[in-house]
């Protein structure tokens, strides 16, 4: 009859260690009621302004976050800085971050931090949650409740970032593999990659499909013809490298569903982009998202909300920043 105790005592004990696990990887939308009860105000005030100086700082804020998320969970440990060039945003994917994402989030933080409340409470891994939230809104996105709770991570390597974004040549099987590992479903990728409606990118990322595709084809047969010619007079062969092309050339300037129209229209910059409007797998989600805006911005809440949790830490996990750009 003892052997049965022991058990019993053991699954309990199990699942008490289970059950903390889960509860101290919980985020919540009050988190900071009582200790700087106006985080939000003070973050968006920080973020107007900076939006209102430069519309980069929509695309540039959003696509931080997601770069944050999907290397080392969302920890802001994008925003380290190594004195030898060996953290996350040295590496060649991060490279090319605007800087206008990394002021917004210092900009924020300084917001925050002028209220005696506040001042060293909020860590930056909510604060660039917040500010992605707020330029998606500003942009003429949905506005969507945010979940708080996030401590910042203390490591940042260039190693880490390897084989954990996605790159503009990948297909569906692998962008769905990556967003996977995240936790991430393909309805969720599909909404995510809409973000590329207020995107731009440079022209080295997508120079081969109009000028270098494949011997047979100069030109990515999978490119709108009138599109690619249009990419070429604005990326020329020797194009300065700083030039940025807008990924939707519709209305580059408004948080719409215009990306996935384009796509149907074969005007999707990257392969990444074109292949979910090919394979018949996802062509579907992006045929409703193209005629349905208000379901498009469902998903992406859901998607964004889900990327939000990714290797989160929590409790004691981790610090709150002084200073984002390094360790306390």
């Amino acid at each position: 009859m003892g052997a049965p105790r022991i058990i019993v005592v053991l699954s309990i004990f199990v699942l008490v260690i289970v059950c903390v696990q889960t509860s101290s990887a919980q985020l919540s939308k009050g988190f900071y009621g009582n200790t700087c009860p106006n985080v939000e105000q003070l973050v968006r005030s920080a973020v107007e302004l900076k939006f209102k100086q430069t519309f980069v700082t929509a695309p540039a804020t959003l696509r931080l976050f997601f770069h944050d998320c999907f290397v080392r969970g969302c920890d802001a440990s994008i925003l380290l800085e190594s004195p030898t060039s060996q953290a996350e945003k040295n590496h060649p994917d991060d490279i090319s971050l605007a800087g206008d994402g990394f002021d917004t989030v210092i900009k924020a933080k300084e917001a925050i931090d002028k209220d005696p409340q506040c001042t060293n409470k909020i860590s930056c891994a909510d604060i660039l949650a917040l500010a992605t939230r707020d330029v998606v809104n500003l942009a003429g996105g949905p506005f969507y409740e945010v979940e708080l709770g996030r401590r910042d991570g203390r490591i940042s390597t260039i190693a880490s970032v390897q084989r954990h974004l996605p790159h503009p040549e990948f297909n569906l099987d692998q962008l769905n593999s990556m967003f996977r590992f995240n936790g991430l479903s393909q309805i969720d990728m599909i909404a995510l990659s809409g973000a590329h409606t207020i995107g731009f990118s440079h022209c080295n990322r997508f120079s081969k499909r109009i000028y270098n595709f494949s011997p047979k084809n100069r030109i990515d047969p999978t490119l709108n013809l009138q599109y690619a010619f249009e990419l070429r007079q604005a990326c020329p062969i020797k194009v300065d490298p700083r030039i940025a092309i807008n990924m939707d050339p519709i209305t580059p300037q408004i948080f719409d569903n215009q990306y996935f129209k384009n796509l149907q229209q074969g005007k999707g910059l990257f392969t990444s982009d074109q292949v979910l409007a090919i394979d018949k797998k996802s062509k579907n989600t992006v045929d409703l998202f193209a005629s349905n805006e208000a379901a498009f911005e469902s998903a992406f809440i859901d998607a964004i909300t889900k990327l939000g949790r990714v290797g989160v830490k929590t409790g004691n996990q981790g610090e709150i920043r002084f200073d984002c750009s390094r360790v306390n």
